[in-house]
């Protein structure tokens, strides 16, 4: 799946969070989740895919991320939680 994407894990429920972009959702999600990004997702254990969105172009993605990371941890807890409140591994759903 070829698709430009903005997401976030998280190591656990209101835990550490990571934001990052993406053209293949379902091999960097495979990625994070078996600890072969790494850096700041492998150092704190993200695994979790909290929250996704999936945009047209690259550049929106990218766009769409640095607002995400420019705004505060609030601002990123309540995007999650307003479609993924129980913080399930939405992992599933894009496979």
């Amino acid at each position: 799946m070829k698709q430009p994407c903005v997401y976030m894990f998280a190591n656990r429920r209101n835990g550490t969070i990571y934001v990052g972009v993406t053209s293949n959702p379902p091999r960097r999600a495979f990625e994070h989740r078996e600890g072969l990004a790494k850096g700041f997702s492998s150092k704190y254990g993200c695994k979790l895919l909290v929250w996704y969105e999936l945009h047209a172009t690259m550049t929106d993605a990218i766009t769409r991320e640095k607002q995400i990371k420019g705004g505060s941890r609030a601002n990123k807890l309540a995007l999650i939680e307003s479609v993924n409140p129980d913080w399930t591994d939405l992992y599933e759903t894009l496979i």
